[in-house]
């Protein structure tokens, strides 16, 4: 069993809720639009953190971070990038990652809203986008997801949110 918290487009904010929101996690997966490599330090310190960079990392992010990011967790395959899509409409250099990797769970940020669904299509793969943790977007309320993952199984899935998006915290 593998306890996850997954953030996205954090554009350099860290929100400090996310140490109380992520306390019980084992792991902190990012789905890019990271901002800098202190937030990544940061998340580091606290737990085993991975993530992949977005359309707004620089060079130093692109250096420590791949584009797109597969892990294998309690029998389930992970891919991870920054620009996905959804169901029925994925980016395509997305949709030739997932057809060549055949994940069960497809993880993207991007779009800065919070979507999860299952994908039919390849084989019933479930897509998940946090949202988005930072200050930065046209999103309305800051958000996370915590989810576990034990034996084949999601459970426990749950959106956090952080507040609004204009609502800073120190």
């Amino acid at each position: 069993m593998v306890k996850i918290g997954l953030m996205s487009d954090t554009h350099s904010y860290l929100d400090p809720k996310i140490f109380d929101v992520f306390k019980d996690v084992d792991e902190i997966w990012h789905a890019g639009d990271i901002g800098t490599l202190e937030l990544c330090d940061q998340l580091k310190k606290f737990k085993p953190f991975y993530a992949v960079y977005g359309n707004i990392d620089n060079k130093d992010i692109r250096i420590e971070y791949p584009l797109n990011l597969v892990l294998e967790r309690e029998g389930f395959k992970i891919l991870i990038t920054h620009i996905g899509g959804y169901p029925g409409n994925y980016e395509p250099k997305a949709r030739r990652k997932i057809e060549e990797e055949k994940p069960d769970i497809f993880i993207c940020g991007h779009s800065h809203i919070l979507k999860i669904m299952r994908d039919a299509k390849y084989n019933n793969m479930v897509t998940m986008n946090p949202g988005a943790a930072g200050l930065q977007g046209f999103h309305k309320i800051k958000t996370v997801l915590r989810f576990t993952l034990n034996n084949k199984k999601i459970e426990n899935l749950e959106v956090v949110e952080l507040g609004k998006r204009g609502e800073i915290v120190n």
